[in-house]
Order: C-alpha cells, then sequence, then structure tokens
C-alpha cells in the first residue's frame, strides 16, 4: 500500500468525517437534553445549503470578478444567514412540532419528526425544483501543497471548523450558564425546573444551537460534494446520526470520535473495497461495535433505578 495514497485516504476520510461530526454534534446535543430523536436535522441541512447557494449566487453579481470582496464576502454572507435561517427554523420546529408532544411517547415525537423531514423536503422540492444545484465551495477550489501531498482548501477548513467547534460546544457546556442549565435539564427536567431553570427555553436554545451547526455542516458539505438537491441531507443525516451513536448518544466527544472514525472507514471501505458496499460497511462496523459496547464507544450505560 503507497503510503502517500494511505495518507490521502485519511485527509479524505477525517474530512468527511469532520462534517458528519459537526452533524452528529446536532443529533447529540438535542437527544442529550430534550430525550427526542430529530430526524428532520438532515433536511436542516438542505435548507442551510440552499440558503447559502442563493446568497452566494444574488451576491457575486455585485462585485468586481476576481477582486477580494468578491471572493470573501459572498461566502461569509452565505455562511451568516445561512445560520441565522436554519436557527430560526429550529426553533419554530421545535415549537410547533416538538413542544406539544413533551409528554407523549418516543413514537408519537419520532413520526412526527419524520413527518418534518417530509416536509421540508417537499417544501425544498416546490420553492426550488428537483434540478440539482452546483454549488461553488466557500473558499474557493484552491490546494494546498504539502511536500509530495496535496490538501484542498475545503478539506483543511472544514478539519479545523470540526476541531473549533468541538472545543467551543464543551467551552460552552462547561463554562456558561445556559450549559449547565442544558446538563441539569438532561439529567433530570424535574428536579432542574425545581431548581428554577427554563426547561422550555434551555430545550429551544439546544434546538437552536444544533441548527445553526447543521447550517454550517450544510455549507461544508456542499462545497467538498457541490451538487445540491431537496435530498441533499437525508442520507449525511442518516449516517451522522449513525455516527453519534457509534460515539455514544449525548456524549459531544462521542459525536466527535464517531463522525470521525466514520468518515475515515467510509473512505477506506470506498477505495479498497467497494464504493457501492461503503455504506454497508459503515452500517456493518456499528452493528458490531454496539454488539460489544451497546452504549456506544465513550457511551455511558445509564441503570434506571425502581
Amino acid at each position: 500500500m503507497d503510503l502517500l495514497t494511505l495518507l490521502d485516504y485519511l485527509i479524505r476520510g477525517l474530512s468527511l468525517g469532520s462534517i458528519y461530526a459537526i452533524i452528529a454534534l446536532g443529533y447529540t446535543m438535542v437527544y442529550g437534553i430534550a430525550k427526542m430523536l430529530n430526524f428532520a436535522h438532515g433536511d436542516v441541512i438542505m435548507v442551510g445549503g440552499y440558503i447559502c447557494f442563493f446568497t452566494m449566487s444574488g451576491l457575486s453579481s455585485t462585485f468586481a470578478e476576481g477582486s477580494m470582496a468578491a471572493a470573501v464576502v459572498p461566502a461569509l454572507a452565505g455562511v451568516v444567514l445561512s445560520m441565522v435561517v436554519c436557527t430560526v427554523l429550529g426553533v419554530v420546529i421545535e415549537g410547533l412540532a416538538y413542544k406539544p408532544l413533551r409528554q407523549a411517547p418516543s413514537l408519537a415525537v419520532l413520526i412526527t419528526a419524520i413527518g418534518v423531514s417530509y416536509f421540508l423536503q417537499n417544501a425544498a422540492l416546490l420553492l426550488w425544483s428537483s434540478s440539482p444545484k452546483y454549488f461553488s465551495p466557500i473558499v474557493g477550489s484552491g490546494q494546498l501543497k504539502v511536500g509530495p501531498l496535496t490538501i484542498s482548501h475545503v478539506t483543511l477548513v472544514t478539519i479545523v471548523a470540526c476541531v473549533i467547534i468541538m472545543l467551543a460546544l464543551t467551552s460552552f457546556t462547561g463554562r456558561t450558564k445556559m450549559g449547565k442549565a442544558m446538563r441539569a435539564v438532561s439529567e433530570d427536567k424535574g428536579a432542574a425546573q425545581l431548581m428554577g431553570i427554563n426547561v422550555n427555553r434551555t430545550i429551544s436554545m439546544t434546538f437552536a444551537i444544533g441548527s445553526a451547526l447543521a447550517a454550517i455542516a450544510g455549507v461544508l458539505l456542499c462545497s467538498a460534494y457541490p451538487t445540491l438537491t431537496p435530498t441533499t441531507g437525508s442520507m449525511p443525516g442518516i449516517k451522522a446520526f449513525t455516527a453519534a451513536v457509534f460515539g455514544g448518544i449525548g456524549s459531544i466527544p462521542g459525536a466527535l470520535l464517531g463522525g470521525l472514525l466514520l468518515g475515515v472507514i467510509e473512505i477506506f471501505a470506498g477505495a479498497y473495497i467497494s464504493t457501492q458496499l461503503s455504506t454497508a460497511v459503515v452500517f456493518g462496523v456499528l452493528i458490531i461495535v454496539l454488539l460489544v459496547k451497546p452504549a456506544g464507544l465513550l457511551g455511558k450505560t445509564v441503570r434506571e433505578k425502581v
């Protein structure tokens, strides 16, 4: 096995895994705090991609071609606007679809989440049609040469963004008042409410943060794989949920570890086994891991007290 080829596949796997990890962080936060699986999360990714695409397309014509402003301003505006729109969308979805089901059985919440997912996909189909949009990478198509190795700017930005988001989220949940409130709600909603914590506001904030992360993931995903359709977020969303379970759903470090491992396994499976079977290999590894460690790699088995 050629070492250069091995390193290239490893970097590509880490880049893809970083996208999965950012998406998985949204899943794991919502599950860890609200104890629900938001299967519409993948479609929020798609909405973020479309918002960024149309923002960049609309602004790129207002600047002189080739200028620094033409390269920076549309991309920056697209990322910020997509985060704002997805944050608002996440809060609205939580308020309209999930909040009324706070005391409902988990099956009812799960079916509602699937319904919201299909609603967003069909709304995107009506608004933007099924024809694919070709996304321009937010950092251009440049490459960095490190000896004989070539790394794209998109890959570098994706990996760095994942590390920064992970550190910022860990610091937020560990040091800020809202972060500590989220941890308290995840432990026991009733006890947290008795201690004066606004549970509804805390859960809404969790959805807001998760949806903002989905917007960033959508932009990075479309930059790396530039075809955008109304179903773009479906499979990455499912794989990111798999990554969250793989690492230990409810654990922020577990979401990072699961996402990175999932990306690396998928890239190597596609390269050395079969591109058609790479997804099957990923889910096969997940099944093996869960048979050995049902709570995931970094998850904790919680014993129910009676």
